[in-house]
């Protein structure tokens, strides 16, 4: 058996070279879908690989709370500081975005105003390059001071070391007192919208705004250095159910490692997505295989009433075109994965400077192998059946 299929190989691989250009025409329809295959899930890989990771570096070890409804008993920045003084919250810290004009002598652009209170920036791990941080003392004070990123330093103001300069948000000046590493790994980041970023104290933002109060709607939340950041989620929790009415629908608390599990969901679903489409593709394209090989039957008739008549079986005739079609699809399968390598080589190069890399998953590759395989077999099967059930004499017959 296994000597008679060394024969056929080199037979299916004679009849397939005997016409070149259509045989990669047929392969084609294989070529494409592999490649569609492994090229879009390895994007997606890569893509929601670099995300996760970007999570992940975020830390475990925070909470997001957000109130949705306050049931007329409003949060401000003195309950945090009470809140904190549970055995199990580290810190808390509120903040309030907008967007505002920001000036510097005759430059101008958009930039990203966080109101924040004094703890943000370390339960952020937000650091520091050049002066101070914002303190209790500018929060309680409203001090018109701030802080800057270095987007902000360098586009705005013009160089990094800007302590003591004076910018102007909506018109009201502010002072530099720091400068903050960019935050490479913050999501806007990840997603290429990376900002100018400036903080003031969270009072400070309150008074510069003409839409927002003083009412605290989303605040961080920290485990405390010797509990969890499941018994401090316990904590707030308690804290916030009996706050507000035993109301669970009026807040929401998330850690980080929800958004990691529900970005490994979101991932799961998107591959699965398109590797649907790309199995389309490849089974569009085992459809072109078969025609092209019920085409290959016909033209071979009177071969097939020859073997026949010198004593080849319907087991030989079957397995030769079967092969001729598995060979022609497995063709198409090596092409398509040589070809997919190539494009996330030169994929991986240009997005390299992003941090992100696109590397061939393994498990798709055998994936579409396998499927190219079953593709190869079950669209020959047919033709490789007519030409095996041919009766000799009408064979020899046709077309003469």
């Amino acid at each position: 058996m296994i000597y008679a299929l060394l024969q056929a190989v080199p037979m299916a691989l004679k009849s397939i070279g005997g016409n070149k250009l259509r045989a990669f025409l047929t392969m084609l329809g294989i070529i494409i879908g592999v490649m569609a295959l492994v090229i879009l899930v390895s994007l997606v890989n890569g893509a929601t690989g670099t995300v996760q990771d970007t999570i992940s570096q975020l830390g475990t070890n925070l909470l997001t709370v957000s109130i949705s409804d306050d049931k007329g008993d409003a949060i401000y920045l003195e309950d945090l500081e009470e809140w904190t003084e549970d055995a199990d919250i580290g810190l808390a810290a509120a903040w309030k975005n907008e967007s505002a004009v920001g000036k510097y002598g005759s430059e101008s652009a958009t930039v990203q105003v966080y109101g924040v209170s004094s703890a943000y920036s370390q339960i952020q791990s937000i650091n520091i390059l050049l002066g101070r941080d914002i303190k209790t003392a500018d929060v309680n004070n409203s001090s018109y001071v701030c802080v800057i990123n270095e987007t902000a330093a360098t586009e705005l103001v013009g160089y990094t070391d800007c302590l003591g300069e004076e910018i102007s948000l909506n018109g009201v000046k502010f002072t530099v007192v720091g400068v903050m590493e960019d935050d490479e790994n913050s999501l806007t980041a990840v997603f290429g919208s990376g900002s100018l970023t400036v903080h003031i104290p969270y009072s400070s933002l309150v008074k510069l705004s003409t839409s927002l109060n003083a009412q605290i709607d989303s605040f961080y939340v920290g485990a405390a250095e010797n509990s969890t950041i499941e018994a401090a989620e316990a904590a707030i929790d308690r804290i916030l159910y009996e706050r507000l009415e035993q109301d669970e629908d009026a807040y929401d608390i998330s850690a980080q490692d929800a958004l990691e599990d529900a970005m490994g969901s979101i991932t799961s679903i998107l591959t699965l997505l398109l590797g649907g489409i790309a199995a389309i593709s490849l089974v569009v394209g085992g459809i072109g295989i078969m025609n092209i090989m019920l085409v290959t039957v016909t033209e071979r008739t009177r071969e097939i009433g020859i073997r026949k008549a010198i004593g080849a079986s319907r087991g030989t005739i079957l397995q030769q075109f079967l092969l001729e079609s598995t060979v022609l699809c497995m063709l198409g399968c090596i092409i398509g994965i040589l070809l997919s390598w190539g494009f996330l080589r030169i994929a991986g190069v240009v997005v390299s400077g992003l941090g992100m890399s696109f590397e061939m998953d393994v498990t798709v590759v055998l994936i579409a192998v396998a499927f190219c395989f079953v593709i190869g077999v079950g669209f020959g099967l047919y033709p490789a059946n007519k030409a095996a059930r041919m009766k000799p004499i009408d064979a020899l017959h046709y077309g003469g």
